[in-house]
């Protein structure tokens, strides 16, 4: 994989934030100037139906991704959008919880440690019903007693998020997912952190909804945000925030008729943003043409030359196989300060959350970047 870091614009030094922004793609800015700003320079608003063309392959590289038809992704500018308008929508669900009252409390279940938008957009729709309920933090994500005892009656929703940030943590989401249909319980699962690095086949999980960002691991800058609704179910979900791209027919143009879109995209809504999509397809493409098995390999390889000199040091033992591309290393305050200062010396970048360093290991990063922040490690 020593050839793969000549297909990225990698900043000077060891880049270590793939879990913040992945880098970008040599040809994004080519690419993009071809399906974006050539057509809109040289054909105004007759620029449309290619601009749309960028749309479909986004979705269809999403479907290779995933292993999943393009037709049940939507494009979304975030995973906190997504996942407001799925709840939303939810309110014509057939489920356990489609005779309570419309006062009643209707709750969604996720671990203390996901990504703290997602519990604002549950406390954001308080009118709708919805009360966030939270899986304490010092549970182990994986705990499936503690699911279990947590996922009660008044649970309509589960949400579980595939690689926590702050941990790096791996979700087992097939059996998570299994407590949920025993329990009746939708489940919405978060790949922010997971998507090009770890790989996903989506049939495995049996979910019912999956939110995603490309502009970590996938490469894709920020702004390009994606959902994958489960076909099962789609025809029962009726999104609030709609617009003509919701429609069945877009370019119907009848004020008095409207039908919602037959799959995903009856999420999409007024006119699409294209930009993000334009850049970010160029991301997804090249996760797919390295494979994301390669790049989860490839990851490991690194992880395990930090850890062969880094595991003696950590206040908490990592296990490789347990996490994702990122290993975040927690140490005495003395370590860590002295950690902290020979990366920057060395030009590495990274991210530090309380007694917590993150560093990423992506199909850029080379086995003599792992060889040196070992070294580092042993020098501690």
């Amino acid at each position: 994989m020593q050839d793969a870091n000549h297909q990225f614009s990698l900043p000077k030094g060891i880049y270590l934030l793939s879990h913040s922004v992945g880098c970008m793609p040599v040809l994004t800015r080519s690419l993009v100037g071809q399906t974006y700003f050539e057509p809109w320079q040289q054909k105004g608003g007759d620029a449309w139906p290619q601009w749309l063309t960028i749309i479909e392959q986004f979705c269809h590289e999403l479907g290779t991704l995933f292993n999943a038809s393009a037709a049940d992704f939507c494009p979304q500018p975030s995973v906190s959008s997504g996942l407001n308008q799925y709840l939303q929508s939810l309110r014509c669900v057939q489920s356990k919880n489609a005779n309570r009252p419309a006062t009643q409390k209707r709750t969604v279940l996720m671990h203390a440690s996901a990504f703290p938008s997602l519990g604002f957009v549950v406390q954001g729709l308080a009118a709708y019903g919805f009360e966030l309920k939270l899986i304490e933090k010092d549970i182990d994500p994986n705990d499936l007693a503690a699911w279990q005892a947590h996922l009660t009656e008044d649970v309509e929703v589960a949400m579980i998020t595939h690689v926590h940030s702050n941990s790096g943590v791996l979700s087992n989401v097939a059996d998570i997912s299994a407590l949920c249909r025993a329990k009746n319980t939708l489940t919405v699962v978060d790949v922010a952190q997971s998507a090009g690095v770890v790989p996903i086949d989506i049939a495995v999980w049996d979910v019912d909804v999956i939110l995603g960002s490309c502009v970590k691991w996938l490469c894709g800058g920020p702004g390009a945000g994606f959902m994958w609704v489960n076909p099962k179910h789609i025809n029962a979900l009726e999104p609030k925030q709609i617009g003509w791209f919701s429609h069945q027919n877009p370019f119907e143009f009848d004020i008095e008729h409207f039908a919602f879109a037959d799959a995903a995209k009856r999420f999409w809504g007024g006119t699409p943003s294209i930009l993000p999509y334009a850049t970010a397809l160029v991301g997804v493409q090249q996760i797919n043409q390295i494979g994301s098995q390669s790049l989860f390999e490839h990851s490991k390889t690194l992880q395990r030359v930090v850890l062969a000199d880094a595991a003696e040091h950590l206040l908490t033992p990592i296990d490789v196989e347990k996490v994702g591309g990122t290993l975040s290393v927690h140490l005495s305050k003395p370590k860590l300060t002295e950690l902290e200062r020979a990366l920057r010396q060395a030009g590495a970048y990274f991210d530090r959350r309380g007694d917590c360093l993150r560093l990423s290991w992506h199909i850029y990063n080379t086995t003599q970047e792992a060889r040196r922040v070992a070294h580092i490690f042993r020098g501690l």
